[in-house]
């Protein structure tokens, strides 16, 4: 038994690896940047980053168990149609992001003083930040399930039991998680380091909106269309 962990060793080292550079994939960080936008605060957004990383390991965990020990297979379909609902939660994402920046915009008022008018500028800003924990833990789960026949055809060409092909995603998944918590962190830079200017934090808030909707859109028109 321990021989056979020591030879595993490095297949679980891979995992690990591989975790890392998954939770870049673009439509990942799309996501994630969607949400630590709604906070100042750096270690909220890193940890909304942990959170999407357990939501993700999850729905792999529960899929990859299933497949591993029932030895099923996902069909094609159903996999086009994980990724469908992963491109569909970028728009929603994206579309909300903008949404709040349009209701929180400037408003004016004009109040008349004898023949004087003056204009007063003020923002309708949504109440302190809540916590977007169970967003996060939910899209991540989305993005698990689009990504889960990928990684389960990586899971039966490496491992030779169920017990490994589940330390194999677990692995996995600590990686991804680990990568998104900090990446979670460097996506809050920039919301954290514009939030006393109204303005270009708006810019990039739309920016991180803009992307998070064309690339969602890029996703269902290649599945979709393609």
């Amino acid at each position: 038994m321990v021989e056979m962990l020591f030879h595993f060793m490095p297949i679980l080292g891979l995992g690990f690896v591989l975790g890392l550079g998954h939770a870049l994939n673009a439509d990942h960080v799309a996501a994630v940047s969607t949400i630590a936008g709604q906070t100042k605060s750096l270690k909220k957004s890193s940890s909304f980053g942990a959170i999407w990383g357990m939501g993700h390991t999850t729905a792999l965990f529960l899929i990859g168990f299933v497949i591993l020990v029932f030895r099923l297979a996902i069909p094609d379909k159903i996999a086009l149609s994980f990724e469908l609902l992963a491109g569909f939660v970028l728009v929603v994402l994206g579309m909300d992001v903008l949404r709040k920046i349009i209701r929180d915009d400037v408003h004016v008022h004009r109040h008349e003083h004898r023949d004087v008018t003056h204009k007063h500028f003020h923002r309708h800003k949504e109440s302190p930040s809540h916590n977007h924990g169970h967003k996060s833990f939910l899209v991540g789960m989305v993005h698990g399930l689009a990504g889960s026949a990928a990684l389960m055809l990586l899971v039966l060409m490496t491992v030779n039991s169920t017990l490994q092909g589940l330390l194999f995603i677990l692995i996995f998944g600590v990686g991804s998680t680990l990568g998104m918590l900090v990446t979670g962190a460097v996506i809050g830079l920039p919301f954290k380091f514009t939030a006393r200017s109204g303005r270009i934090n708006g810019i990039v808030k739309t920016t991180a909106g803009i992307i998070s909707v064309v690339l969602g859109f890029a996703i269902i028109y290649e599945i979709g269309f393609c």
